[in-house]
């Protein structure tokens, strides 16, 4: 029998996202950046247009799959002492938790380059919606890029949908569309989980769908493979 407590916060957490992607929340979904109370901007955003800032990570990408890395090179400690008190970085990457998706590897990028959301299967929660909010309305990032993997887990749970422990199913709910258009294909259902929740974060919030309106931000959809190591934009 299914635990009830972990029932009701399936429920709960299906509702609240459904209630922003509807755009009804009160007090959020006619708001911008600025009106929901994020503070102005005080760094030097990336000069990069959205078009440029998507090119800068799949040309990192192609340093890493030809396994000329140039992050590494950099001096780290001046790099930290740059970032203490200020970050400005030009992408924003939503990954898996997986272990074999290093984000700043995978595009080549070191400190204070990218903003970093990752949850198993690269899904869109409120809590990932607002934290990615924060690097489009303060940070100034130009690009947002969903970024599904070969062989997800997540994914493979989802379809199978099989008895697990603690609120580990709490996952499948925000990967069900996905596996929903695979046929039953692993890698479809990867490919489709990333183009879904990329076109969940363009609907579901204000502050995202204004940026990308202005022509300040893109929002993409890509998976990793991990054999290879290449991106491969979807």
């Amino acid at each position: 029998m299914e635990d009830r407590t972990s029932s009701d916060s399936v429920v709960s957490r299906r509702q609240v996202l459904q209630t922003i992607v509807s755009g009804v929340v009160v007090g959020i979904a006619t708001q911008t950046g600025s009106e929901l109370g994020f503070p102005r901007r005080s760094y030097a955003q990336s000069s990069l247009s959205p078009e440029e800032a998507l090119q800068e990570l799949l040309v990192g990408n192609q340093r890493t799959v030809a396994n000329k890395l140039t992050s590494l090179e950099q001096d780290l400690a001046v790099l930290r002492e740059h970032t203490v008190d200020k970050q400005e970085p030009f992408a924003g990457i939503l990954a898996c938790a997986d272990s074999r998706v290093p984000v700043e590897l995978v595009f080549d990028q070191t400190i204070g380059r990218l903003f970093v959301t990752r949850v198993a299967g690269n899904m869109v929660t409120p809590e990932v919606i607002a934290g990615l909010e924060y690097g489009v309305a303060v940070l100034g990032i130009k690009v947002l890029l969903v970024l599904g993997h070969s062989g997800c887990g997540a994914v493979k749970a989802a379809m199978k949908t099989t008895a697990v422990p603690g609120q580990i199913s709490a996952l499948y709910q925000h990967l069900q569309p996905g596996v929903a258009r695979s046929g039953g294909n692993i890698d479809a259902a990867i490919e489709a989980n990333a183009r879904i929740q990329a076109e969940l974060l363009r609907m579901s919030s204000p502050v995202i769908r204004d940026a990308i309106k202005a022509g300040n931000l893109r929002v993409e959809a890509a998976v990793y493979d991990l054999a290879s190591g290449k991106v491969s934009m979807r």
